[in-house]
């Protein structure tokens, strides 16, 4: 009864914050990330749109399907994907309605790739547009993704993938500030960022088979920073210390047991813990130590000749498998002397002075609101020259 009492307050605070004038944003923001998020479908179709700042009075109306895929260059395979997208469904959905929303699906993507000729679409793409056409519908969600596209989604939609290996950057010097131990044992495995790139190109929405999982991380993605997801993932690998520290140290091992991700995941206290390494160490401050990876990437798992063939072929696994046979010739040579070098002489700032003096739950208190104030101060320009 305490829970549902709770939760009475929260939908009352949230339709507070609706009905206020000016719309409450910075409220609306809190609560997507506070836990159990934005609770309901009725009120995400309400508060997603202000979370990207889309108006809603006057969406535009949705172009004919037919002409759309006649003159698309990514028709084909936008197709193979969305039919390939069955468990993205609601098991037990008939099949004549999952059809028709696979139709919508299709059309909504070209429909966003052709009124921004700038946006490329990639394979994953799929996996975020469905989220948003469950939840709120066609028309509604294709004003919400157009805006995903040109801010949080912007570098994964480059020609190149470039950025998101910029992004995917970020990852270990996250662990690293964390848990070092963690972080020095998947350097040692050489096993990259790469087992991490479906869940940050699609919001996790490709690896979680809860719906509601789902859209619970999209509140909390929508409210914050676009570099979140990065961060979320960071937390997954952390959860998981036992499992990775007990892992043989080589890459496959390493990596088949980071790309299965587990389903029961404390997702609350997760959300809470992502929302504090951000606070405590923002993106700027990480900005160096992820150049540092890039240029040491010659030797890890995740060079730019990976990424292509991960995005073209979309199985990273075999990629890796091929890679990983080649690379373990080769890199008996490079690893000794340097590895060693570069792993004592890296400076650990003073992690365990921060951590304590946060103390380790700020849960969602400070935390949300210095969330709250970067997201709100966020834009995509500023982000991009924090890339090096």
């Amino acid at each position: 009864a305490d829970f549902d009492a709770k939760k009475k307050r929260k939908v009352a605070e949230i339709y507070q914050a609706l009905n206020s004038d000016p719309i409450d944003v910075a409220t609306l923001r809190r609560m997507a990330i506070s836990e159990g998020g934005l609770l309901t479908d009725e009120i995400r179709c309400k508060v997603w749109p202000k979370l990207l700042n889309v108006n809603t009075d006057d969406l535009p109306p949705l172009p004919a399907g037919k002409e759309l895929r006649e003159n698309s260059k990514d028709y084909q395979q936008v197709l193979l994907d969305v039919r390939r997208s069955l468990r993205r469904f609601p098991p037990g959905m008939p099949d004549d309605q999952r059809e028709g929303l696979q139709e919508e699906l299709i059309d909504i993507i070209l429909h966003v790739l052709k009124r921004n000729p700038q946006l490329h679409y990639y394979q994953g793409y799929h996996d975020i547009v469905v989220t948003f056409l469950l939840v709120v519908g066609d028309r509604l969600a294709t004003a919400l993704v157009e805006k995903l596209s040109t801010h949080h989604l912007r570098d994964f939609m480059d020609p190149t993938m470039d950025n998101t290996k910029h992004i995917l950057n970020y990852l270990m010097p996250i662990i690293d500030q964390v848990n070092p131990e963690v972080h020095d044992f998947m350097q040692s495995a050489e096993v990259g960022t790469i087992f991490a790139l479906s869940w940050l190109i699609t919001w996790f929405g490709h690896v979680l088979s809860d719906f509601r999982h789902v859209v619970r991380l999209y509140d909390f993605f929508l409210a914050c920073h676009p570099l979140m997801p990065i961060y979320f993932a960071a937390v997954i690998v952390l959860h998981r210390e036992q499992e990775v520290l007990e892992c043989e140290c080589d890459m496959a091992s390493v990596h088949h047991l980071l790309s299965q991700i587990p389903q029961d995941l404390p997702y609350e206290s997760l959300i809470s813990k992502a929302g504090d390494l951000f606070v405590q160490f923002p993106p700027s401050e990480l900005a160096k130590e992820a150049a540092q990876a890039a240029q040491a990437e010659q030797t890890a798992a995740s060079t730019f000749k990976d990424f292509e063939l991960a995005s073209v072929q979309q199985r990273p696994d075999t990629v890796l498998r091929q890679r990983f046979r080649e690379r373990l010739r080769g890199e008996e040579r490079l690893r000794g002397e340097e590895r060693t070098k570069s792993i004592l002489t890296k400076p650990r700032t003073n992690r365990f002075v921060k951590l304590a003096v946060m103390g380790l739950t700020v849960a969602l208190g400070a935390a949300a609101l210095a969330v709250v104030k970067s997201a709100l101060e966020w834009a995509p320009k500023f982000e991009l020259q924090i890339f090096p």
